[in-house]
């Protein structure tokens, strides 16, 4: 290396490799060569005299040096870009307009009521809110943030656990009374369900139980069936039935006596809430903020273990 400065830039390439999972990806995210990238990396591994990378033509992945270095990278390029803001005067600047996205339940449930708290905590920050079920992706949207579930393997995002949901029975004080409550997975009339179905679907998502080595698998079978939380719950609070919700769409009702939750001793699925921004290094402090927000406002639900921001990869 000529100097600190192709080192930083080369270490920059090489966690961009490891991010995107490929050489082209990479230099399509940097807008350079692929032999830019190519020679870089291969630089970088003769300035340090160890492999980072094993690569054939399938595969790519970390060696045991490369995955110390690729950790100490993420620490020194963080550290870089919050010196030259601060250096430049943004780090403290949160403002602009912050663009959001999110999966409508959770958007109207967590999100929405919380962001006048936002706006007056952040004064030089306007908020637009997108609901939908439907991801867009957050280049071509010119997303700042989204709120996605599960499944996350774009390699060209940088995701942060916010939320680890379970679900839970559960059913009004009305249909309980005039129902039998089940103390036993097994005792639970599917007819009395109502289920929700995903994209692409009319049939119902099962519901699992587990204790210990016991499972049970229940199908809904009841009257209504949706493709939205909001219209599920409204029936259940409509004394139509037994729901399997989230816990982050049934504490409030539940604790205010609305719904009441059955078989709490069993274990169900869960789904974990990511926020979500494009693949640059840097996030803009407006987001950051909201981050920090929103991870506030969750406090008081259960939810993953937070370490730093982790790579998505394919």
């Amino acid at each position: 290396m000529k100097n600190r400065m192709d080192l930083l830039w080369a270490m920059q390439v090489f966690t961009r490799v490891v991010d995107c999972g490929s050489f082209s990806r990479a230099a399509e995210s940097l807008d350079v060569a692929n032999a830019t990238v190519t020679a870089s990396v291969r630089n970088l591994e003769k300035h340090l005299g160890v492999a980072l990378l094993s690569r054939n033509t399938r595969t790519l992945r970390l060696t045991d040096a490369g995955e110390i270095y690729f950790k100490r990278c993420l620490e020194m390029l963080k550290l870089a870009q919050q010196s030259e803001y601060e250096v430049k005067g943004r780090e403290a600047a949160v403002e602009g307009l912050l663009r959001i996205e999110s999966p409508a339940a959770f958007g109207k449930e967590v999100i929405a009521p919380v962001l006048p708290q936002f706006t007056v905590r952040h004064p030089e920050v306007s908020v637009a809110l997108r609901f939908t079920d439907y991801p867009e992706d957050l280049i071509e949207s010119d997303t700042d943030l989204a709120i996605r579930m599960d499944n996350l393997n774009d390699a060209d995002l940088v995701a942060r656990p916010l939320y680890q949901a379970h679900y839970i029975l559960c059913a009004t004080p009305a249909f309980i009374a005039r129902s039998s409550v089940p103390s036993h997975p097994s005792e639970i009339d599917p007819r009395h369900c109502l289920g929700i179905f995903r994209r692409g679907s009319y049939t119902s998502s099962a519901w699992h139980f587990s204790l210990d080595k016991e499972q049970h698998v229940i199908q809904p079978a009841g009257s209504l069936h949706f493709n939205s939380t909001d219209a599920l719950i409204s029936a259940a609070l409509a004394d139509q039935g037994l729901v399997h919700v989230l816990d982050v769409f049934a504490n409030e009702l539940i604790a205010s006596g609305k719904l009441v939750a059955l078989l709490p001793q069993w274990q169900t699925s869960v789904r974990t809430f990511f926020a979500v921004t494009p693949g640059a290094r840097y996030v803009a402090p407006r987001t950051r903020a909201f981050i920090d927000f929103i991870l506030e406002t969750l406090d008081t639900r259960r939810r993953p273990p937070i370490g730093t921001q982790v790579g998505l990869h394919k």
